[in-house]
């Protein structure tokens, strides 16, 4: 197990460096004239079909395979992806951004705290310790501003959170299905819905091939979109899965914390837009907390192997 990690965690960090590109795309389409629903919508569909040829082909022959694993199918297109994405879009109608995010990426605490509730069993000190810290360098890194909370804004934010956490359980669980095909299976069953929502107005769709301008550079609609479907969403969902199977649930989902830490990296070598102290701050923060939480799940995991334990009950 410990040698999988340091691959775990290079796959993690390379995840969210992916989805850390996300922002900028998705900010030069709606400065065009997109609608945040469209750039979902695209986004999404356009992953699954990226993912759709070699999904078919890795699941040749295994069809009994998808029909075991319906479940993580379901969870990672329902609600990591679906879910996620409709909560986050809508909230941001309420409460401001940087807000919203902070909210959704509660989903890393839910998951700790859930994990505690359904397991009966306390997470280590340090564990806890990290979670707190962690969320504190993503406020920091965030920038809350001071405006009253709305609170259908918050509830819709804590449904992206109740996604954020539900991708981390997708991702980490020892499925049968190779990591591409659950990702491709999860990010059809996201389009249908997000589409299905765009359909009816719940999300609305306007979009336009008009020139976009990324880091300053004018660029053809269609070239953004293929980044932004290609980096941010199809690999980027692909190595968060291959991450969380070496990680586990827990591990994976705090490293994912890097992920607003990776976009404020990128906007400054990109937009030339340096991050304020108060961010580094924060990145350093999340940083601690990822720490906090490794050597609080190493210290557990060297517990729960020892001649002296029994299970359930912390080795003395």
């Amino acid at each position: 197990m410990q040698s999988r990690r340091p691959l775990g965690l290079a796959f993690a960090l390379a995840s969210s460096a992916s989805f850390g590109l996300s922002g900028i795309f998705a900010s030069a389409l709606l400065d065009s004239g997109w609608s945040s629903g469209a750039v979902t919508t695209v986004r999404i569909g356009g992953g699954a079909l990226v993912l759709l040829g070699p999904t078919l082909w890795l699941l040749r022959g295994r069809w009994d395979a998808v029909l075991r694993s319906w479940k993580e199918v379901l969870v990672l297109g329902l609600l990591a992806v679906a879910l996620c994405q409709l909560a986050f879009f809508s909230a941001v109608a309420y409460i401001e951004p940087s807000l919203a995010l902070l909210i959704e990426f509660l989903g890393p605490v839910l998951l700790v705290f859930f994990t505690w509730a359904v397991s009966r069993r306390a997470p280590a000190w340090l564990t806890l310790a990290g979670a707190g810290v962690a969320l504190v360098g993503l406020g920091l890194v965030s920038g809350i501003g001071g405006e009253a909370l709305h609170p259908i804004g918050v509830l819709l934010a804590l449904g992206a959170a109740v996604g954020n956490a539900a991708y981390w359980v997708a991702a980490s669980k020892h499925s049968e299905l190779h990591p591409i095909a659950l990702a491709g299976l999860g990010l059809i069953v996201g389009a249908l819905v997000l589409g299905a929502a765009s359909a009816t107005g719940l999300l609305p769709f306007r979009a336009t091939l008009d020139t976009v301008v990324l880091a300053g550079q004018p660029l053809p609609a269609l070239a953004v979109l293929a980044l932004l479907v290609l980096i941010a969403t199809a690999s980027a969902y692909v190595l968060g899965i291959l991450g969380g199977r070496r990680l586990g649930a827990t591990l994976s989902s705090f490293v994912g914390y890097s992920e607003p830490m990776f976009g404020i990296l990128w906007t400054a070598a990109l937009l030339w837009i340096l991050p304020t102290p108060v961010q580094w701050l924060g990145a350093a923060a999340i940083i601690a907390g990822v720490v906090l939480v490794r050597f609080g799940q190493s210290g557990r995991s060297q517990a729960a192997r020892s001649p002296n334990a029994v299970e359930g009950v912390p080795a003395p």
